[in-house]
C-alpha cells in the first residue's frame, strides 16, 4: 500500500464550514450561511484568546528605551506581556538581561516618585483597547536600554472562505469541534450538549498537549521553619 508521502493538510475556512455544518446535520446552502460561520469561527478564536495560553501566539519583541520616558505602546494585537527583561547594551560585548518584575495596577498608582530616573526594575501592563506597558523607574541616560518581552499576540481572523488559519495542525479538530458546537447555537439547538461536550473534550486535548515540556524543580523555602533544640 502506498502512502501519500505529504503532511500539508490544512484546511482553509469554506472547508471547516461545511465540516462545522455537517456535524450540525445541515449543508452550506447560502451566502448567508458562510458569513455566519465565518462571524462564529472569528468570535471562537477571540474565546481562545481567554481560555489560557496559545504557545504559537508568544511572540518576542524589543522596544527601544528613551531616557525620560516612562509609557510605552504595545499595539493593538497584543494581548498581554508574559515577562520582561531590561537589556543594557544591547549588541555589544557586555549586553547584559535583567529580570524586571510585573506589578499590579494598585501597586504602580502607589508608587509615589514615578518621575524617578534609573534603570527600570518594574513594569506595569495597562490592558487598555490598545495596551501599554509603564516602567519604573523612567529610564535615564546613563545606559542604552532596551525592553525585550514575551508577549501573547491575538490570531488572525477568517476573512474569507479561502483563508487558512494561523494555529498548528493539533488544533484542527478543536476548531471544527468549536465550530460546530457555535453553529448549533443557532442552527441545531438539539445536537447542542453534544456538539459542546466534544469541543470541550477536544480542547482540553490539545491545550493539555500545547506546553512547555521543561523540568520542573522546586526547593522548600527554610526561611519560616523554628528549630527546637
Amino acid at each position: 500500500m502506498a502512502i501519500s508521502g505529504s503532511t500539508d493538510f490544512e484546511p482553509d475556512v469554506a472547508e471547516y464550514v461545511e465540516e462545522a455544518f455537517e456535524r450540525c446535520g445541515l449543508e452550506v446552502r447560502t451566502g448567508y450561511d458562510l458569513k455566519t460561520a465565518r462571524r462564529s469561527l472569528n468570535l471562537l478564536l477571540a474565546d481562545w484568546a481567554n481560555r489560557g495560553l496559545n504557545r504559537w501566539t508568544i511572540e518576542q519583541t524589543t522596544l527601544s528605551l528613551v531616557a525620560g520616558t516612562a509609557n510605552y505602546s504595545l499595539g493593538a494585537d497584543t494581548i498581554d506581556i508574559l515577562s520582561a527583561v531590561v537589556r543594557t547594551n544591547a549588541g555589544a560585548s557586555d549586553q547584559s538581561d535583567i529580570t524586571i518584575s510585573r506589578v499590579s495596577r494598585d501597586a504602580y498608582i502607589n508608587i509615589p516618585s514615578k518621575n524617578t530616573q534609573a534603570r527600570p526594575t518594574q513594569y506595569y501592563v495597562d490592558r487598555q483597547l490598545t495596551p501599554t506597558v509603564k516602567l519604573w523607574p523612567t529610564p535615564d541616560a546613563t545606559a542604552t536600554y532596551t525592553l525585550v518581552y514575551d508577549r501573547l499576540v491575538r490570531m488572525d481572523i477568517a476573512a474569507n472562505q479561502q483563508n487558512t488559519l494561523d494555529m498548528p495542525f493539533r488544533f484542527y479538530p478543536c476548531l471544527a469541534a468549536g465550530l460546530a458546537y457555535y453553529l448549533s447555537i443557532k442552527r441545531a439547538p438539539e445536537r447542542m450538549q453534544m456538539l459542546k461536550a466534544i469541543y470541550e473534550e477536544e480542547f482540553e486535548r490539545a491545550a493539555a498537549e500545547d506546553r512547555d515540556r521543561a523540568s520542573l524543580s522546586l526547593t522548600p523555602s527554610r526561611d519560616y521553619y523554628t528549630f527546637i533544640s
